[in-house]
Parts: structure tokens; C-alpha cells; sequence
């Protein structure tokens, strides 16, 4: 995931590796490769440090897809022991290439069986964030405006023309999560996803480049946002950043969730092969999953965590939306066919 629904500020600049506490590292050093979206609070990394005896190196280098793909180049020597941020698009990528070694922490004994994914634990789940379609509850509240559509199918109808902006799937996390979404919901072929791409095309849809560049520089409802698109690919979570961060302050989201889209991602995260620190990394990986770390993503992050039975923030519990039925992705089926989809698609959307 690359993306959070906003107004986060990392940590640290892109490419910048800067200690996440005092003193020189050395053994008692861990090096945390991840992507700009990853936020923690201070007090976080200071208290694993204070029990651990291990300083933790941020190395954030982009968005997940630029991490994953540097980590594939960089197998056998990485930058750094641990890597979080690769999701269930770009999974296979990582696990094709051997980039991690296997670690099963004692803590996953808190995470429902359902989320690990990979039965040799290769990585281990972390958070996770719901892809769906968001939409500007004031254009649709506005006298002759169009229902809110309630599924995807909807979205070809010609009422809704030149109102909808989705990712490149190509170049960003969600857009990869929304292009599958429409794959296992029309199915396979030209009279399947295919079609209704062709349709999407026809019916005006816009495609940005990242979350933000359509989040920020498309859509209509959100804070800071500068566009006149009243749909858009974002997610489950991002109503309650937009009460979160509002001025003056809100009851009510801006933004609505259109909850029969929603896709379920997991973002993971594993012990890199070849890392210098292997134990300060399986480390690190137990103390992702502690009740300290998971209480602490869904405000830094904007994202759910794993564990069970860590509360979420009041802010969450009552403007995120948290569907019955969700889209659920294979992320090995996603990995025999994500180039050529995703080829296609360029053929289909933008040729």
C-alpha cells in the first residue's frame, strides 16, 4: 500500500536514512526498508528500543512498488533487515524472487488464520486497508445529481459520465487492487473485464498516475482536493482521516464509502535474505505485531491492524467503513497473470 488517505506527514524524507532513535546502531541496529507511507509514533520506536536494546533505521524509498522492485534488484544483499510495505498486488514479485527468509513469530498466534497468507511465512501480515470507492457526499446531495451508484456495474451508466477517477494500476497500489476488483467481478475475457473497461473508457473515466495525484489532484470531495471528480478509487479509511484533519472541525465525513466495492488488502512484512542483523530483524517483525504497534497504525496509517482484539480510535469505530462482504483477492492468482492484465489494461485504457 502506498497511499494513506492522507494528511500524513512521514517520518522521514524519500530515500533518507536517519536513526528512529539515539546513539551509533552498530549490532544493536536494525534497518526498517519501507515505503514514504509508513508513520510510527516516536514513543513507539523509543519504547521497542528501551526493551530491546536494537535501534531501528528508517530506509523509505518510495511508493511499495519502487520498494519491492529495489529490494528484487538488491536480492541476496539488501539495504537494510527488514522490509513492510509489500502488499497482496505485489506480493508474488517478492516471494518469486527470494527476496525474504522464512520466520514464523510467536505472535501471529494473535492474527486470524485467514490473513496469513503464506504458509511457509515468508512474510508476516501487519495491517490491513480496504481499497473502495469514495465519493463527494456534496455533489450527490445536490438538487438533479445522480444516485450514488451502488456497484461497479453502475459506474458504465451514462449518468455518471466524466465523474469517475481511478488509479493506473501500472504505477499505484490501489489502482492494482481496483483493476482485479473488476477482473473477479466481470470475469475473464473480452465479454468480461475487458468490456467493461471498454465501457469505463467510453463513459469518460480519468486515470491518474497515484492515490494522490487522484485523491489530490482529481476528486472533488475531499479536504486539499482540487478536482471535479466526484468518484474515486481510495479506501475504506479515508472518511475518518477527513474528520480527523478537518478545519474547522466535523460531525460528518465529506466523503461517503461505496461499500460494495470494497477489496481487501494486506500489507506484510518479512525478514529480508542475506540481512545483516537477522535477529534484530525477526525482532522487529514480533514487536510489528505487538498490542503497542497494532494500537498505534490506525492513526498513523490510516489502516486496520491485525491483532485481535486491538481497539480501534472512537474516530475509526464510527466514520470508517468496515463492509460484511468484501472483495477478497488471491495475491498467487494475482501474480500468474498481473503483467499481462495489467498490459492489457494499458492497451484497453490508455492506447
Amino acid at each position: 500500500m502506498t497511499h494513506r488517505p492522507a494528511h500524513i506527514v512521514p517520518l522521514l524524507a524519500a530515500g533518507a536514512l536517519v536513526a528512529a532513535a539515539c546513539g551509533d546502531g552498530g549490532d544493536g541496529e536494525v534497518v526498517l526498508v519501507t515505503h514514504d507511507s509508513f508513520n510510527v509514533s516516536p514513543e513507539v520506536l523509543e519504547a521497542f528500543t528501551a526493551t530491546s536494546g536494537i535501534e531501528v533505521r528508517l530506509l523509505q524509498g518510495g511508493d511499495a512498488g519502487s520498494v519491492v522492485n529495489q529490494a528484487v534488484l538488491t536480492e541476496g544483499n539488501p539495504q537494510g533487515d527488514v522490509l513492510f510495505g509489500i502488499d497482496t498486488g505485489f506480493l508474488t514479485r517478492g516471494l518469486d524472487a527470494g527476496i525474504f527468509e522464512p520466520y514464523e513469530s510467536p505472535a501471529l498466534a494473535e492474527v486470524p488464520d485467514e490473513l496469513q497468507t503464506d504458509p511457509e511465512h515468508r512474510v508476516t501480515p501487519v495491517d490491513t486497508g480496504d481499497v473502495c470507492l469514495n465519493y463527494d457526499r456534496a455533489f450527490f446531495d445536490a438538487p438533479g445529481a445522480p444516485p450514488v451508484p451502488a456497484t461497479l456495474a453502475d459506474l458504465t451508466d451514462p449518468v455518471y459520465e466524466d465523474l469517475l477517477v481511478v488509479e493506473d494500476p501500472s504505477t499505484s497500489s490501489p489502482g492494482l487492487a481496483f483493476l482485479y476488483a473488476t477482473i473477479d467481478t466481470f470475469g475473464e475475457g473480452e465479454d468480461g473485464w475487458e468490456a467493461y473497461w471498454s465501457e469505463l473508457r467510453n463513459n469518460g473515466v480519468t486515470v491518474a498516475a497515484s492515490w494522490e495525484d487522484a485523491y489530490y489532484g482529481e476528486f472533488s470531495g475531499g479536504s486539499g482536493s482540487e478536482g471535479d471528480k466526484p468518484l474515486v478509487v481510495s479506501y475504506a479509511s479515508s472518511p475518518p482521516a477527513e474528520v480527523l484533519f478537518a478545519e474547522p472541525p466535523v460531525d460528518e465525513a465529506p466523503t461517503g464509502v461505496i461499500e460494495a466495492s470494497c477489496i481487501r488488502q494486506i500489507e506484510y512484512a518479512g525478514v529480508l535474505a542475506g540481512a545483516a542483523n537477522p535477529e534484530g530483524a525477526r525482532a522487529l517483525v514480533d514487536f510489528l505485531l505487538s498490542e503497542e504497534f497494532q494500537a498505534d497504525v490506525p492513526l498513523q496509517m490510516f489502516v486496520f491492524p491485525v491483532r485481535e482484539g486491538v481497539a480501534l480510535p472512537p474516530v475509526f469505530e464510527e466514520h470508517a467503513a468496515q463492509p460484511a462482504e468484501l472483495i477478497e483477492l488471491d495475491p498467487f492468482a494475482i501474480g500468474e497473470t498481473r503483467e499481462a492484465n495489467v498490459e492489457r489494461w494499458i492497451e484497453l485504457v490508455l492506447r
